[in-house]
């Protein structure tokens, strides 16, 4: 008979010697890239770690012993074999960060107590096999970025585009109807244009001449397309008052 597949195993020492200092003063432990099959057991004795970064390993499965990382904020576990996440990982109630990116997990098996995370910011969930997201995920109000891309998802619930503090959602190479792709096309161009209309004075450096570029560009295919004949065609035309006018100049970008 085959064997198995038999992963690395790693040791306590192994582990405190992968321990590093995140670029905000936090414990990371870094697993990640270590041919890892089975969770180790030994790293529960390092439990008291901010960040746990077990990606691109061959775990299938992650234990409930995971609760016991309650410092945990910031959660890796991308590019494995996980069909599953264990309902522990709703006591997780300091996570910010949670990336469980490139799995083979279903919609089933995607623990109801996600739902429990209220701090979390960034989650994604590409790669998978997920036909369906739960509508639960809509009480996480916290989350900025949502990864829902290549799945096999014909819809994203409201609730979870409408989160007040979203910022962006990736749902790329889903098979959407035609419908979906014209809906969710016109609510970028929506976010777009809010974005855009700030005061000048609210602008970084770059941004600001990222967006004089952007219109100089616009003005010279202006005047490329359009004839003079059609410059002098309104001679009439009265220029705005000087209150619309200055008012204008406060918020127009130029």
């Amino acid at each position: 008979k085959a064997k198995g597949q038999k992963g690395k195993k790693i040791t306590l020492k192994t582990a405190k010697n992968s321990i590093r200092i995140s670029f905000d003063g936090g414990r990371r432990l870094d697993l990640s890239k270590m041919g890892i099959t089975t969770f180790p057991k030994c790293i529960l004795k390092l439990a008291d770690v901010d960040e746990l970064d077990l990606s691109r390993n061959m775990l299938k499965k992650i234990p409930s012993s995971i609760q016991k990382f309650q410092k945990l904020r910031w959660l890796d576990l991308h590019s494995n074999q996980l069909e599953e996440l264990p309902e522990a990982i709703g006591t997780l109630q300091n996570l910010f960060y949670l990336n469980i990116c490139n799995n083979k997990l279903t919609t089933r098996n995607l623990p109801e107590e996600l739902n429990l995370l209220k701090n979390l910011r960034i989650l994604n969930l590409g790669l998978n096999c997920l036909d369906s997201i739960p509508t639960s995920l809509g009480t996480l109000k916290e989350l900025k970025e949502i990864g829902l891309f290549d799945n096999a998802l014909t819809t994203i619930p409201n609730s979870v585009k409408k989160l007040p503090k979203l910022k962006k959602l990736n749902a790329k190479r889903n098979p959407f109807p035609d419908s979906t792709k014209q809906e969710e096309h016109a609510d970028s161009i929506n976010r777009i244009e809010t974005l855009y209309l700030v005061q000048e004075k609210d602008l970084c450096c770059s941004c600001l001449k990222m967006c004089q570029d952007e219109r100089d560009k616009l003005n010279k295919l202006k005047n490329v397309t359009s004839s003079p004949s059609k410059k002098s065609s309104f001679p009439l035309l009265l220029t705005p008052n000087s209150s619309a006018k200055d008012n204008q100049e406060e918020w127009r970008l130029r």
